[in-house]
């Protein structure tokens, strides 16, 4: 017995004892991570990306309102007042929306997804929803509302999670290899950037292990989802990189598709914001790019990580060289899965009472 844990590091891990080497029990119905199988997910639960394209288009219309408003009161203030008065105007208007943003949409829209999320994960493990006899959206609010310390916590972890990652893939030796061409290095630094913004998707992931296996820590879960993450880093990133760039394409199509209504809605605008010329044209065009990105293209991408995530971790032992080589790179890991236990939660490892 005491074979198993030979690869066990107490230190820096922060596991008091040797976990059991399956640090999960559940079972997946989907395991095919492709486009076709991502898409069939999404119109099951496409009440959430409706929603979410609600929420968004609302956003949007506000958006072209501030343009408006933005533009043609610095346009205004400027031609009537003076140039300094139009420039403050538009100062202040840019650093109202960004805190809007941030403080408010960011905040809503992040509480849409974690729903999203969970009712994603029943399809996944179970194939159907709760019951059966409760809505997506209410299945999806019951789970956000009993797991709202944890949901809390995600928001906050994002980037803690992206800095642990990000010093993780300076440590792989084998990224560069991606384009085993001579003389592209500067292609090979694209890619590696590329690799690291696919990484957006993982704080996602690891709420829907959180969620698969019953676990209320999200310290300890985010710890444990990286871990597994490292140990798959390869087939991991290789799928992040097709979904950047087909992302990255979807997105670029959808942008040149709406220049043309945002042509039209920019000609209906006030005679002193279409003195902008196209630039007016181009934002519209971008934010309503960005509004359909959100709201279908983006979680389309997300049930492929997902999915890919937990085919590559079903039944797969956790190796602890990876948390203690995790540990080594950031000081932030080293602490990760000691973080406070939310209240009503606790420290929950398999196995063990």
């Amino acid at each position: 017995m005491s074979g198993e844990n030979t690869g066990f590091v107490p230190n820096p891990s922060a596991w008091t004892q040797p976990p059991p080497l399956v640090r999960h029990a559940y079972g997946l119905v989907v395991r095919d991570h492709g486009l076709g199988t991502a898409f069939g997910l999404l119109m099951q639960s496409v009440p959430y990306a409706l929603a979410r394209f609600g929420i968004l288009m609302a956003w949007s219309v506000a958006c072209i309102i501030w343009i408006v408003v933005a533009f043609g009161g610095a346009a205004w203030l400027s031609i009537h007042v003076a140039q300094a008065f139009g420039v403050v105007w538009l100062i202040a208007c840019v650093v109202g929306i960004g805190w809007f943003w941030g403080a408010v949409l960011r905040y809503a829209l992040h509480l849409l997804a974690c729903g999203h999320v969970a009712v994603l994960t029943e399809l996944i493990t179970r194939g159907q929803v709760g019951n059966g006899n409760e809505s997506m959206l209410a299945y999806g609010k019951g789970v956000v509302t009993r797991r709202f310390g944890e949901v809390n916590v995600l928001f906050g972890m994002n980037m803690l999670v992206r800095g642990i990652l990000n010093a993780f893939h300076n440590t792989l030796d084998w990224i560069d290899q991606m384009i085993p061409i001579p003389g592209l290095e500067s292609l090979s630094n694209l890619v590696t950037i590329v690799l690291r913004s696919a990484t957006r998707y993982l704080d996602k992931v690891i709420l829907s292990y959180n969620i698969a296996r019953g676990e209320g820590d999200p310290w300890a879960g985010a710890r444990e989802g990286l871990v597994y993450y490292a140990q798959n880093a390869r087939p991991i990133l290789m799928t992040s990189a097709w979904i950047v760039v087909q992302e990255k394409l979807l997105t670029f199509v959808l942008w040149l598709l709406l220049l043309a209504p945002a042509g039209l809605v920019t000609v209906m605008l006030p005679h002193a914001v279409r003195q902008s010329g196209g630039v007016v044209t181009v934002l519209i065009a971008i934010l309503l790019a960005g509004t359909l990105r959100s709201a279908f293209i983006k979680p389309l991408f997300l049930i492929m990580m997902m999915v890919r995530f937990h085919a590559l971790a079903e039944n797969q032992p956790i190796n602890q060289e990876w948390d203690a080589r995790l540990a080594s790179v950031s000081d932030t890991f080293s602490s990760l899965g000691a973080g406070p236990v939310m209240p009503g939660t606790r420290r929950f490892w398999p196995g063990r009472p």
